[in-house]
């Protein structure tokens, strides 16, 4: 599709992703990654002390699933996409806590589309992360990207 074509989208969901596990596994390397090593994470016994039952995802985690979700997802692709980047959000709220083991999946709505300069198009979405079998979402995101064509 072109960037044109997308744009007529404005206001739609556009995509949703396939399921991924948060396994314990993906959270502890998280962990190591950050440096984040929160007991309600990585710790499974004194987790199972909590009101969350056992551990959890970090919720940063769990937004930065978003490029694996998107590229494992129907969005639409634009043509000719030299390259994307993330720009930033406008607004990210962490609702409910992704428990080890459940799965997630992401869903995606087109808020704008915008030609910045010749070649440059900045999108911004909003993205709900479901978990499956609950009936709040993990998080929803209002999120910035651009890419260049």
């Amino acid at each position: 599709m072109t960037p044109q074509e997308v744009a007529e989208k404005v206001g739609e969901q556009i995509g949703t992703s396939e399921w991924v596990e948060m396994s314990q596994e993906r959270i502890n390397m998280f962990a190591e990654a950050t440096g984040d090593h929160q007991f309600i994470h990585v710790n499974e016994e004194a987790a199972k002390m909590t009101p969350f039952g056992g551990t959890i995802a970090h919720g940063f985690l769990t937004l930065s699933m978003i490029p694996y979700l998107s590229a494992n997802s129907d969005l639409p692709k634009v043509d000719g996409v030299k390259m994307g980047v993330n720009y930033g959000g406008n607004k990210t709220r962490f609702i409910s806590p992704v428990r080890s083991g459940k799965r997630i999946r992401g869903h995606w709505k087109l808020l704008e589309l915008v030609e910045k300069r010749p070649g440059q198009w900045q999108q911004t979405h909003e993205i709900t992360i479901e978990i499956e079998g609950e009936d709040k979402p993990a998080l929803i995101t209002e999120w910035i990207m651009q890419f260049f064509v």
